[in-house]
């Protein structure tokens, strides 16, 4: 994705997971906006949108962060939101491991409480190690967590299938958590 498309793909990130109100934007209560009612306040605001930006944003990202509505009259993001959306997901069987990356300075945190949302609705794991592996590159010396996805959903746990690359639970306790042993204190 080249630079224009990337400060894009943030600035629709900003506006649709976190403060939609920096637009003066109302989101429906799947997350769902207009998709000419976004370019025309992003112009409004000094922001050059149009909707072939944002089709291109779709097409090139590496994740499928937005989606457009059947009929291309609405966009949403399809995960990470800070701000109160209901996405209509159903809780999905997850595959045998799911991963989680993130900073090797949370990790007696993870230990003692978990996962958690933090500021988001949900925590965010992914299929695959290497997946993982680039989102806590994010936040310093990624750490790759293995999260026993078919027991913690034995348990009750919810998890919903977002986007090929991302599933979401809203908790992850700190017994389905296993973290590699290189990560351990005097590794």
């Amino acid at each position: 994705m080249d630079d224009r498309l990337r400060r894009t793909s943030k600035f629709l990130s900003y506006v649709l997971r976190h403060d939609p109100d920096a637009l003066g934007l109302a989101l429906d209560p799947g997350g769902w906006v207009e998709v000419e009612t976004l370019v025309e306040r992003a112009r409004v605001d000094g922001r050059p949108l149009s909707r072939a930006r944002i089709e291109q944003v779709i097409e090139a990202g590496e994740k499928t962060r937005f989606a457009l509505s059947d009929d291309g009259s609405r966009i949403r993001a399809n995960y990470g939101h800070s701000v109160e959306v209901d996405l209509a997901l159903s809780p999905t069987p997850p595959p045998g491991t799911l991963y989680h990356g993130t900073a090797r300075a949370a990790l007696s945190s993870i230990r003692a409480e978990g996962l958690r949302p933090q500021s988001r609705q949900y925590v965010h794991l992914s299929p695959t190690p290497d997946e993982a592996t680039a989102v806590g590159r994010r936040h310093g010396t990624a750490v790759v967590l293995s999260i026993d996805a078919p027991a913690l959903h034995e348990a009750g746990q919810a998890l919903y299938r977002s986007t090929d690359t991302v599933w979401l639970t809203r908790r992850v306790p700190p017994t389905f958590i296993r973290c590699p042993e290189s990560s351990l204190p005097g590794s």
